[in-house]
């Protein structure tokens, strides 16, 4: 089968470092999905093991169509009666980006119609209506430059729902961006030297949550459901098999040195409380204190944090500052790395330095800058 993960704009590169490691060495990317080949156990896999990918697609046909009789015609020509059932649950899900097609919503109620057509000719002898009382199945009509994308969505709910995070807090990360961000650092336990990693700013805990995970190797997907095990299309049993490799490479021994602070009390008894969830509760170290009093004597640390972005003019200058005072205490960790996300325009004028490097990246659906600062190399006998 061909396979599609989607990917949020900017993370390509990192979710396809994540699949190559995972053995997935031909996997180009293009239009913010990367392709790849696989077959039923990868859809498992990916499923169970992608830190960053935000869903694992099937893709069925690509074709050309400007008018809803062309679209008719190819959605009917995809066997469905190969993978839904004529009690399927189906959904609809779509977009069109520089198209004939533009209206998306007229769009996917053609192509169901078709898909029904489909199913009645090939199960139902005749049978033109279905109950949809059974396992859910939801069908992506993506037409970009009037070509046409069929997909259906092995996922279901998206790849960020872990499954830890419950309660609600102020402006989360998505899971899946707080993990390519996480990759995005030079933290990554499994060299020489193990560096401390520190988010000051760690709301509902994300971020260190990610890191711990990452650390451990406990796969994101490990305790959760998915929409194509209740296909009877699917073989049974690869889930189990998919968990049971999960539960093979994990590193329960490991003990990373991450550190989780916040101003708010609140914030960390829900983080705690998160932690807990995910399993990583021993792992990282959590208080209640004011960024801008964060030491270590720890060396070659990663600072990775998503301040508050100050949406209002009068809650931007308290930014500003808070901008200001971070870079200060930044400064006085000289072989640390520092990595900050944030939407505040001209934040290295306040940070007090120019980043190292940066990219725009979006989070939830707004523009922000990820500001990555890279402090002194490890010596050569910290190495050893």
């Amino acid at each position: 089968m061909k396979l599609l993960i989607p990917v949020a704009s900017g993370l390509e590169q990192i979710t396809k470092r994540q699949l190559f490691s995972l053995g997935y060495e031909k996997a180009p990317a293009e239009n913010g999905r990367i392709e790849l080949d696989g077959e039923w156990s990868d859809v498992a896999r990916l499923n169970v093991l992608l830190r960053s990918g935000e869903r694992v697609l099937i893709l069925l046909a690509r074709f050309t169509a400007t008018t809803f009789d062309e679209l008719y015609e190819g959605v009917y020509n995809i066997p469905w009666e190969n993978y839904l059932s004529a009690n399927s649950k189906i959904l609809m899900d779509g977009k069109s980006v520089q198209s004939t097609l533009a209206a998306i919503k007229v769009s996917g109620g053609v192509a169901k119609k078709a898909i029904i057509r489909r199913l009645a000719d090939k199960l139902s002898m005749g049978q033109r209506t279905f109950s949809e009382t059974g396992a859910r199945s939801i069908v992506g009509i993506s037409v970009f430059k009037d070509e046409v994308s069929v997909t259906l969505d092995t996922s279901g709910d998206g790849l960020h729902k872990r499954g830890y995070r419950s309660l609600a807090y102020s402006a989360p990360l998505k899971e899946t961006l707080a993990s390519a961000l996480v990759d995005s650092t030079f933290y990554n336990p499994d060299r020489d030297i193990e560096k401390p990693f520190a988010d000051l700013f760690c709301g509902s805990g994300t971020l260190p949550i990610e890191a711990a995970m990452k650390a451990l190797k406990i796969a994101p997907g490990l305790h959760r459901d998915f929409d194509f095990v209740h296909w009877a299309c699917a073989p049974k049993g690869l889930l189990e098999r998919a968990k049971q490799e999960a539960k093979d490479l994990e590193n329960r021994a490991a003990k990373p040195v991450i550190f989780a602070s916040d101003i708010s009390e609140n914030a960390i008894s829900i983080a705690k409380y998160h932690a807990k969830r995910a399993g990583v509760e021993n792992n990282i170290r959590f208080s209640v204190s004011d960024a801008r009093s964060f030491t270590s004597e720890l060396k070659y640390g990663v600072l990775l944090s998503n301040p508050p972005y100050g949406e209002r003019l009068s809650e931007e200058k308290d930014v500003q500052k808070l901008m200001q005072a971070l870079g200060k205490t930044f400064r006085a960790l000289p072989d640390w790395n520092a990595y900050i996300l944030t939407s505040l325009p001209d934040f290295e004028r306040y940070f007090g330095k120019r980043a190292d490097k940066k990219k725009k990246l979006f989070n939830a659906n707004l523009v922000c800058g990820f500001y990555s600062y890279f402090g002194k190399p490890p010596k050569e006998n910290d190495k050893k």
